[in-house]
């Protein structure tokens, strides 16, 4: 079926003003951290969001390409990863910023959080592979799992395969950096909240942890805790 004349012609004045919005809030000159400017960045950032489900990331590529700043450079990355554009742009943004420890650890986290919520544990697995990444890197950690774990629709796939990994990693870090294991084993707090087949799934990551040999006092204080509540 078709849509309608004055569908289209709503839908098209919609994103007219979306687009209006847009370029109103383009700032020229250097980069300024007031509240003003950032407002402005902001308000023009999520009317980006909006336009790239629209045009496919077509605008954000043209804000990627002539983007001076890192603030924005990141939500028009993050539009392209989401629709499917941002191989290349992922790639450039690595080699200009590489040398930079927590712009790195953002981009770690914008790969998982922008990519289809069914991919994101694929993207996980190999960006654990990637030389940037490293177990004793505490920030790193939080910037790749903790992103996987606070991005609702990747970690509670159905078939638990981000639960899987996060349990995976935890038993690594835990000879590693126990405490940071023990505080990042609260992504698993709200279990109970969910369908029974999730329940069971976070369960059994858990209970695997707590399984670990020599398991740290204060992550199976916490798994303890976590499987009692």
């Amino acid at each position: 079926m078709q849509p309608c004349i004055s569908c289209l012609s709503i839908w098209r004045v919609k994103v007219e003003a979306l687009q209006a919005l847009y370029h109103a809030h383009q700032l020229d000159g250097p980069f300024s951290p007031d509240a003003a400017s950032c407002g402005a960045r902001a308000l023009s950032a999520l009317a980006l969001r909006l336009i790239s489900h629209v045009d496919g990331g077509a605008l954000a590529a043209k804000q990627f390409a002539r983007a001076d700043t890192m603030t924005l450079q990141l939500p028009a990355l993050g539009n392209l990863n989401r629709h499917g554009q941002g191989t290349e742009a992922v790639a450039q943004f690595y080699q200009q910023w590489r040398h930079e420890r927590l712009v790195i650890d953002k981009w770690f986290s914008l790969q998982v959080t922008t990519c289809p919520a069914n991919k994101a544990v694929a993207v996980a697995r190999d960006l654990l592979k990637h030389p940037d990444f490293n177990l004793k890197n505490p920030n790193r950690f939080r910037a790749l799992i903790g992103a996987l774990a606070m991005t609702p629709a990747a970690f509670h796939q159905a078939d638990g395969s981000a639960y899987n990994l996060v349990a995976d990693q935890l038993i690594a870090l835990d000879d590693i950096n126990p405490q940071l294991c023990a505080r990042m084993t609260t992504v698993f707090e709200t279990w109970r909240r969910y369908d029974g087949a999730r329940q069971a799934l976070m369960r059994a990551a858990l209970s695997r942890l707590a399984a670990k040999p020599n398991l740290s006092r204060d992550t199976k204080e916490m798994v303890t805790r976590l499987l009692d509540a």
